[in-house]
């Protein structure tokens, strides 16, 4: 990631870039997967309050409302081939795979 570029706005730039219509309901649930390794869950929120602004439903939703849906969704884990199949969709657009957070 670039130094010059701050952390969130990176990866906003690669899930727009590797999803330009959005995320698929098949892909989300790996892509916070995903998040979840390199992210905070604060930054897993951002991130995914940010793209539900951007492709979102049209009634309003709380930080709390996807707060909860991203532990639903982590909390059955997606398989490795559905993890490794949104991580090569970012990395074709240049996110870097990075190891698990600590």
């Amino acid at each position: 990631m670039s130094s010059e570029t701050p952390l969130f706005e990176s990866v906003i730039n690669w899930i727009r870039k590797g999803y330009p219509q959005g995320v698929s309901r098949t892909d989300f649930p790996p892509l916070m997967a995903l998040l979840t390794r390199v992210l905070t869950d604060e930054q897993v929120t951002a991130v995914a309050m940010q793209l539900v602004k951007e492709y979102g439903p049209r009634e309003p939703v709380s930080e709390q409302q996807i707060h909860d849906a991203i532990k639903r969704v982590t909390s059955a884990p997606p398989t490795p081939e559905e993890v490794n199949q949104v991580a090569g969709r970012l990395a074709a657009v240049g996110w870097p795979l990075l190891p698990s957070r600590p």
